[in-house]
Formats: C-alpha cells, structure tokens, sequence
C-alpha cells in the first residue's frame, strides 16, 4: 500500500480563518492646565477638540487651560468639550494630554493605567518621575520620539521651524532695540550693505532661519561639520549661499564680520561649544548672538539661560538671547502645529480600538512608548538613569 505524506482528513477542505475587524473605541481624553514654568502652549486647539468630539469621543477641559494660547474656554465649550474647575477630575481621565511631562504631584491624581501623552524632555527629567510612573502603571508617549514613515520626528521638526523662523524675527527686534540695538534694519535696503547673518548648524531649525533671513534680505554663511547637512539644506532654499565646515579661522573672520550670529547646533547629549568667549569678544560692538540650542546646552561658550520675561543680556559689548523655549513665546502657532500632529494619531489610535492594537499597526506611534504599564522600554532612559529596560518589540508584538 503506497505511503501518502498526507492523510484523507488532512486533504479534506479546510475552514477558513477570517481576520476579525478591529472595534472602533471611543476616548476620553483629559485637558488639564500647563503649570510648568513659562509654558503657554495647549495640545488641542477648539477646532482639534470638535473633530474628536464629531467622532464620538469626550475631552475633559481644566478652565482657563487655553488662555495662554489665546483660546478662551467658550470657544472650547461651543467645539464640544467639557470645562472643569476640579484638576483632579481632569487627570482621572483615561487619557492625559500634555505640552510639558506632568509632576509628580500631578501623576499622583492619574489614574492606574492611564495613557500620558507629552513631551518627556529627558535632559530635564529626573528619576522620580519615572519611579512615579512605574507606580502608577503608566503608559507614556513622547511626542519627541514618534516617528514619520521616512524616518524624520515630526513634532521636532515642526517646532524647529518655529524656532528658526523666530530666531532671525528676535534678532531683527533686538537690533532695533533703543537699549541694546545699533539701529539696524535686517534686510536689504538699496544703496544700503545687506545685514550678515552667521548660522551654525545645517538642520531643520538652521534651514528655516536661513530662509528667514534670506527673505528679509539679508546676506546669510551657514557653518556646519556635515558635507550632506550643508548640501541638502542648499537644495531646499533653491539657492546658492555660503556654507563651510567648521575651521576656527574661517569661522573667527565671519563673526567679526556679521550682525547676528544664530546657533543651531544639536550633539548626542549636549550641544557642541563651536564659538569660545574670545571669538565673542572679537565681534562687533552691538552685534546679536540668538543661542537656539542652549535648551542643551548651547553652542556659544558666554550662553547662560535667560527666561522670557528677561530674555537677554549683554557681554563682551554683543546681545544675547539664550531663552530655551522660543516656540512658547509664539504660543497660538505651536498649539497650533501641536495639535495638527496629535490630532490625527488620537483619531487613528481610536480607529485601530486603542493604543495597544495602535502601536501594533503603527512602527512610528510604538517608537514613541518609552514605558508601557509600567515597564520601562526606552533604552536611552535606561542608560541615562541606570534602569532596567525590556523591548517593546517583546511585549507588544
């Protein structure tokens, strides 16, 4: 009798394992106000608030949390979302949506399991907060850290363009100061020199104070170590300027020269020092130093953190402005850049039947998740407070 490697059951047609559609769920979504230092941004605009309410879902509101970015809490009321006096009964939503990483105080009156989502800020963080996490079974997501399909960290990116865009408008208030200010005009009158402008950096905040700049006129050397920064960022302004790696003297004899010098450089863990105090010394009476990176540190060695209500100071006879969130003093436009990247992930996540089957589907939204119920997943966070870490990749799969 002739061996078949199969058996008559076995050649019998088989049923057909359907995949089960996922189950839309609906979220509550908890508002409160920004109490960090300085911080006038809000996560959600009205309009954000009434597309998630026309899709079924609930926002919890603290009362006053939009007045900073020029929203007041009617226009939050008429898009649908439901105003609270009580802190408490915001942060015992099942979803918490922050610009700024809440305190510890504040992860006490969350929830067990709640989902967070915010900036984490790790060069601010201490250990205590992720302890407080750990306790509370948290799930936090990091705006910095979700990804884009081509691999770029959109809320980054977006609020890079703020700061850059700003960077050159600060400057060009500064110059004109009646205190600080030689009287210049950023731009390009006829008959007049154009101001010079000197970037280091060739990343997205350094791109869009060059366009800046470019477009008020003014004549711009962007400094940076990378050969492919420094020509992709010609390729996006469509124009060629003056761009060089960094050499001491070439650098020196730039600074002497130009108006206003932007730093915009980002290291691993802190940013590169690139100009010393000495080449500072040797720039122009009046001239302008806007230290963009100094939220790490900052790349001029006579940086010190200023604040926004005393946002500069004078040494060496150059202005500085060494505030670390410029995009907060634009607090309308970065809620409203904010809330276009959150809104349409909080509307996916609710697609897919939560942020579980979410991360599932979405490499990008998972990369975001440094603890997931608890459990610490990021391994930069690990090795920066000497903490246990497990692989997403092990547990959500």
């Amino acid at each position: 009798m002739p061996i078949t490697p199969f058996t008559k059951q076995q050649l019998l047609p088989q049923e057909e394992t359907l995949e089960v559609a996922r189950q839309r769920s609906e979220l509550f979504i908890g508002l409160p106000k920004e109490t960090s230092y300085q911080e006038r941004r809000i996560c959600l605009t009205p309009d954000a608030v009434s597309s998630l309410v026309a899709h079924g879902h609930r926002v919890l509101m603290e009362a006053g949390a939009g007045l900073t970015a020029s929203y007041t809490d009617k226009e939050y009321s008429d898009a649908g979302a439901e105003i609270t006096h009580d802190p408490k009964k915001v942060f015992s939503c099942p979803i918490i949506l922050k610009v700024e990483p809440p305190t510890t105080a504040e992860i006490e009156m969350m929830n067990m399991g709640s989902l967070l989502i915010s900036a984490l800020q790790l060069k601010t963080q201490r250990k205590e907060f992720f302890d407080a996490l750990q306790t509370k079974k948290i799930t936090g997501l990091a705006f910095e850290f979700i990804k884009d399909p081509d691999g770029s960290y959109p809320a980054v990116k977006s609020l890079s363009e703020i700061a850059g865009t700003a960077s050159v408008l600060i400057a060009a208030e500064l110059m004109i100061s009646q205190k600080l200010g030689k009287g210049l005009l950023l731009g390009n009158i006829t008959g007049v020199p154009p101001t010079e402008v000197v970037i280091l950096g060739a990343g997205t905040a350094a791109e869009f104070a060059a366009k800046t700049a470019i477009g008020l006129g003014a004549s711009v050397k962007v400094f940076d170590n990378s050969i492919n920064k420094l020509r992709r960022l010609q390729n996006n302004l469509n124009q060629r300027i003056f761009t060089s790696t960094i050499q001491e003297k070439a650098l020196q004899k730039a600074l002497m020269r130009c108006d206003v010098a932007i730093g915009a450089m980002r290291g691993k863990d802190r940013s590169p020092v690139i100009v010393t105090e000495t080449m500072v010394e040797r720039m122009k009476k009046g001239a302008v130093i806007i230290d963009v990176s100094i939220d790490t540190g900052g790349c001029f060695e006579t940086s010190e953190v200023t604040t926004h209500e005393k946002p500069t100071f004078v040494k060496h006879n150059v202005t500085h402005y060494c505030v670390p969130n410029i995009p907060s003093r634009y607090s309308k436009t970065a809620s409203l850049s904010i809330s276009n990247i959150i809104s349409p992930f909080l509307l996916q996540m609710a697609e897919d039947g939560g942020i579980e089957p979410s991360i599932r589907c979405n490499p990008g939204l998972k990369h975001g998740i440094y603890f997931y119920h608890g459990r610490l997943t990021n391994r930069s966070i690990a090795e920066w407070f000497g903490m246990d870490d497990t692989d997403i990749n092990l547990i959500v799969f």
